[in-house]
């Protein structure tokens, strides 16, 4: 199962997913910000359109008790109407023909008053004086209603619904007698018909529209829009800014009426408020999946501009097990991917410059384990004979000439023997191999020949191709030592270099030299191996610095050549010493002939 999975642990698939990641938050934390300001917003407004509306509403039943404040006071202010009520005060009440004439008078206002039902007149001790009957002001109204139109001193005062008609509205307000000092002559009651407060439109009970409803102090609904409504309105003064009412949650503005006391609520469903924000919703989560399914598009697409180059380069890097790195020819737009694709082409260039180093060099210890093999021949055929040498030159008491039997034979073992796993030697051994083979050239030269072998002690475990210093040796006796009549010495020196990380190897002779033109001309054969110098002189250097590039590197391991007509030639070249541990104490090791 993890196995499974992991196939599709992908940088394309870990990109969609960290792209998808960062957008759906992105888009979520828009979207709840966006949708909450903007719902804030919409409540806001709805909020504002009530009380607006309430505000309006309110002004029309201002309108309206302005219109009754002023019919009222007209009434009362009327010349009969003071004369029959003064007259009362003074006592004498007024007959039955003047009563009827009130009539007239008051018939005279109502007819331009619309909504108003019946206006009646009273006396100061609560007798009524129009309509004509015997009833009185405090079995018609409440007394605290008569205690406050006087507290009122004259203004208009709304009682609220008609308990006898609660089709009516009452207002009260007492009569001042303008030539008695605006002292009470009497009290004005005006019932209304409750129809004029009411909005032009009259709603069912589970309509969607705004409700209104008119409360009076005692908490009596004057007027609502609805045909059907709850019982208890005392929820409506107790409830916050929103109201469940029939099983449907509104939104409420309260407006008080300064003048009337009467308490105004307009109440609008939250269905109506949250429509527009159902919408604004909806249209989010469409913009939302829209843009994820773009951003999905887009990040598809960015994740392959990303992947593909880097798949191209594991494409090619897969045929690093045919065993060669093939270079990616395409350029890529992207400056990271280019310089990846640099760095790989740069890397696989290295690598098959190393892979053809290493075969060369494979081949040319291929080629001299054959040549050597070839010159073998039966190495203990011959070693058995060079014994045979030795044992009857002891016998015959030629000393010296068994002793080049046994240096000959060692020379044998070294050179041929264990070919091909013993490729590197330590110092010491080529160093006595070197001198070995300068005992048997002393043979052919005699006296000729001298040869010095400095080499600290401590430096003698250090590891090196077998034969690197021998050909050099025998360069510069060659070239050098036997061109002169009266002979020379060669010296081999070993130290360490300045910083004392290489073994500086350096083969001097004061031999005859050669030309400056021709030290150039041997430097510039090296490399090719071809040389004009006579005896093949290039072949041991060209053999010396090639397998230093193969073995060291062309900086540790570079050759130089310095030489002067009669004084010598000086060959130098460094090794790296590899982590050998070292003594201050040095040891010199000298051979003379």
């Amino acid at each position: 199962m993890l196995s499974r999975l992991w196939h599709y642990n992908t940088l394309r698939n870990q990109i969609l997913i960290g792209f998808m990641l960062v957008m759906t938050a992105v888009l979520v934390i828009f979207g709840f910000n966006t949708y909450r300001s903007v719902s804030g917003l919409l409540k806001k407004s709805a909020a504002k359109h009530i009380q607006e509306t309430a505000v309006q509403a309110n002004g029309r039943f201002d309108a309206l008790i302005g219109q009754m404040d002023t019919l009222t006071a007209q009434i009362m202010t009327d010349v009969y109407v003071q004369e029959l009520l003064q007259g009362d005060l003074n006592g004498h009440p007024p007959d039955f023909t003047e009563r009827q004439n009130l009539a007239r008078t008051v018939g005279h206002y109502q007819t331009y008053s619309k909504g108003i039902n019946r206006i009646e007149l009273y006396t100061g001790d609560y007798r009524r004086l129009f309509p004509l009957d015997e009833q009185s002001l405090d079995s018609r109204v409440k007394q605290e209603w008569i205690q406050k139109a006087d507290a009122l001193k004259g203004k208009l005062l709304w009682l609220g619904l008609d308990p006898r008609e609660p089709e009516n509205v009452l207002a009260l307000r007492r009569v001042n007698l303008v030539d008695r000092w605006f002292s009470s002559g009497g009290y004005l009651l005006v019932s209304l018909d409750r129809s004029i407060f009411e909005p032009r439109e009259s709603l069912e009970a589970d309509s969607m529209a705004e409700v209104m409803v008119l409360m009076d102090p005692e908490g009596l609904p004057i007027l609502s829009n609805l045909t059907s409504f709850p019982e208890h309105f005392d929820l409506l003064h107790e409830a916050g800014p929103n109201v469940t009412l029939n099983d449907q949650e509104y939104m409420m503005i309260r407006q008080k009426s300064a003048e009337t006391g009467w308490t105004l609520f307009i109440l609008t469903p939250i269905r109506e408020v949250t429509q527009g924000i159902s919408v604004l919703r909806t249209a989010i989560l469409m913009s939302g999946l829209i843009g994820f399914l773009l951003f999905l598009l887009l990040s598809y697409l960015v994740s392959g501009l990303i992947t593909k180059p880097i798949l191209r380069l594991i494409r090619t890097m897969r045929g690093a097990r045919d065993g060669v790195l093939k270079r990616i020819s395409q350029n890529s737009r992207t400056m990271e991917l280019q310089e990846l694709n640099n760095t790989y082409n740069q890397m696989a260039d290295n690598i098959n410059e190393l892979i053809r180093l290493v075969y060369e060099k494979e081949l040319i210890q291929s080629r001299t384990e054959l040549k050597a093999l070839q010159a073998q021949i039966n190495p203990h055929f011959l070693y058995n004979t060079l014994e045979a040498f030795y044992w009857s030159l002891s016998d015959k008491g030629e000393e010296e000439l068994a002793n080049l039997v046994i240096a000959l034979s060692d020379i044998f073992r070294y050179v041929i023997s264990d070919t091909g796993r013993q490729e590197w030697v330590t110092m010491r051994e080529e160093l006595e191999h070197i001198e070995r083979y300068l005992q048997i050239m002393k043979m052919r030269l005699g006296s000729r020949l001298g040869w010095t072998i400095v080499c600290p002690e401590q430096y003698g475990l250090v590891h090196l191709p077998k034969l690197l210093i021998q050909p050099l040796v025998e360069n510069a006796i060659v070239h050098g030592i036997e061109e002169r009549v009266d002979g020379g010495t060669v010296c081999v020196r070993i130290e360490p270099s300045s910083d004392r990380s290489f073994l500086r190897v350096t083969i001097e002779d004061d031999g005859s030299g050669m030309e400056d033109a021709v030290r150039k001309e041997l430097l510039l054969a090296v490399p090719s191996g071809t040389s004009s110098a006579s005896k093949g002189t290039g072949i041991g250097l060209r053999n010396v610095k090639r397998r230093l590039e193969l073995y060291y590197g062309l900086t540790p391991g570079e050759l130089t050549v310095e030489s002067l007509p009669g004084y010598g030639t000086t060959v130098c070249f460094q090794i790296p010493i590899e982590g050998e541990t070292y003594n201050e104490k040095n040891a010199n090791r000298t051979g003379r002939g």
